[in-house]
């Protein structure tokens, strides 16, 4: 293959991962306008963000493998064109529900060709230097682009209505399809091993109904039952996939893999690099608009040093990781991530310059991150299995982007809820308790001196929880990154290795 193929190919699958994770985040600037054009509750709009981090997360695992038995190539197409159907209707949904369903297809188009997108690169480059190389601009992407999706729906909605965040992915979805049907390679597959759609629905089933229960009691008044219920569904269902996969002779995962240090660290390091990632976005561009009063456009540049940082990380990463190890790496980039989240706190509330280098930090440390749990993952699985292998580091990084979403995101509510007080004697509704985003709506409809009381306490209230949702972040990156230097202390960087067999 010439080296002009190679690196179109890389771009091509790149384009097509970055509308995937654009996709998880792009909605954060346009949630206050669209939850106030939709009529959208407070549960309908944690929904339309998780739905899709969910779904894609539950169908990851068995789309993989089936790219290992169909080869990469028809998957990936398939998910391109569901993608854009996916995002014509999310784009002219007249109501939440709507929307939703137009997430969940969004998701299916997404599963169809994340796994691909990795694979390809795996199959593709040959060369271990090269390899790293294309895995950090993968891994920048993947970081980046999760980071400046908020970026990209402010830009959008300062000009265009809410639907436009979706609108656009159009076009590129179209360009992608004309060139992966020409370029792409036709990589055989093995069709000896088989495809197990029981086990993806078990998994997709497992984690919606736990991510229902911490939703269900971050609540202002949970259903007990409704939580148990999902709980216990949602946790039946996961031992049986887990089950499932230990006896089946060609699992969608092989739990044999997490016994490797290195592949363990690195699903770990996604897992809550993502998660961190998203959930601070997600809860410190609501406080931007709602709470500072930023425009979408405005709280979307103020938060472009972290995904310029990362995009710069990724590659720089990808070059050091054969001298280096992922060790090193995963340990340093998680602190490092942690000190500038950490450090965003303490100075949110001062100059800019401050807030400015301090999400550098962050943007730093999350990009090396994901590019080092990336190449720990792929490096540490044989090639024939290739498509799990991307299907596990998938899942890590939207799972991650879904438990930062339900947990951190429930975080805000309960917080939020616990710290609220209505004016008295003003018959304020107590559906102000269950959001900011209620609080004002309904402000709209007050006299102008209850309208301000209710405003200022439920900035107030919203206040607490942002700090509440970034001191849980930071504890999350630090804790990983120490338990990742504890579990690999004494030992010394070394390249990363392509292992050949089980």
């Amino acid at each position: 293959m010439s080296p002009h193929n190679r690196w179109l190919i890389l771009a091509i699958v790149s384009s097509a991962l970055f509308l995937i994770v654009v996709d998880m985040t792009v909605l954060y600037t346009a949630l206050p306008r669209l939850t106030h054009d939709l009529g959208a509750s407070a549960s309908e709009k944690l929904w339309i963000v998780n739905a899709y981090a969910l779904v894609v997360a539950g169908l990851l695992p068995g789309l993989g493998t089936l790219g290992d038995r169909l080869g990469h190539k028809r998957p990936f197409i398939a998910g391109l064109a569901v993608f854009g159907l996916a995002s014509l209707i999310a784009a002219y949904a007249p109501s939440p529900s709507v929307l939703i369903a137009g997430r969940v297809l969004l998701a299916v188009g997404a599963a169809l060709m994340m796994p691909a997108t990795l694979s390809i690169i795996r199959l593709t480059f040959t060369d271990e230097r090269e390899r790293a190389l294309a895995i950090g601009v993968w891994a920048a992407i993947a970081s980046g682009g999760a980071a400046i999706g908020p970026v990209l729906g402010g830009f959008l909605l300062e000009y265009f209505w809410w639907g436009s965040v979706f609108l656009i992915n159009v076009p590129i979805v179209a360009v992608a399809l004309l060139l992966g049907v020409v370029v792409l390679p036709d990589s055989k597959g093995n069709k000896d091993h088989p495809w197990d759609p029981l086990g993806s629905l078990q998994i997709m089933v497992g984690l919606i109904g736990l991510a229902y229960a911490i939703k269900e009691m971050s609540k202002r008044e949970p259903s007990a039952e409704a939580a148990v219920a999902a709980a216990a569904i949602g946790a039946a269902a996961l031992v049986l996939f887990v089950r499932r996969q230990r006896r089946s002779p060609h699992p969608m995962i092989d739990f044999g893999l997490f016994r490797n240090a290195a592949f363990s660290s690195g699903v770990a390091a996604a897992l809550v690099a993502s998660a961190a990632l998203v959930g601070v976005e997600l809860v410190l561009t609501q406080r931007l608009q709602l709470v500072s009063g930023y425009s979408p456009l405005e709280a979307g540049i103020f938060i472009l040093p972290i995904p310029l940082a990362a995009f710069i990380a990724g590659p720089l990463t990808g070059m050091m990781l054969p001298r280096l190890g992922p060790e090193i790496v995963l340990r340093t980039g998680l602190i490092t991530a942690a000190a500038g989240l950490g450090a965003f706190l303490a100075v949110h509330e001062a100059g800019m310059l401050g807030q400015i280098v301090s999400l550098v930090v962050l943007g730093l440390g999350i990009g090396a991150s994901m590019t080092a749990a990336s190449s720990a993952i792929m490096s540490n699985a044989p090639p024939e299995r290739a498509g799990m292998a991307a299907s596990v580091e998938e899942v890590s990084f939207e799972l991650g982007g879904a438990i930062g979403i339900a947990v951190l995101g429930s975080v805000m509510s309960v917080v939020y809820t616990a710290f609220i007080v209505l004016p008295e004697g003003a018959g304020v509704s107590p559906i102000a308790r269950d959001s900011l985003d209620e609080a004002l709506l309904l402000a709209e409809k007050l006299s102008p001196e209850t309208a301000e009381s209710l405003v200022a306490l439920a900035r107030a209230a919203f206040e607490k929880a942002f700090v509440a949702v970034v001191l849980s972040a930071t504890g999350l990156l630090l804790a990983t990154g120490a338990g990742i230097w504890w579990c690999t202390r004494g030992k010394v960087g070394r390249p990363v290795q392509t292992h050949r067999g089980h």
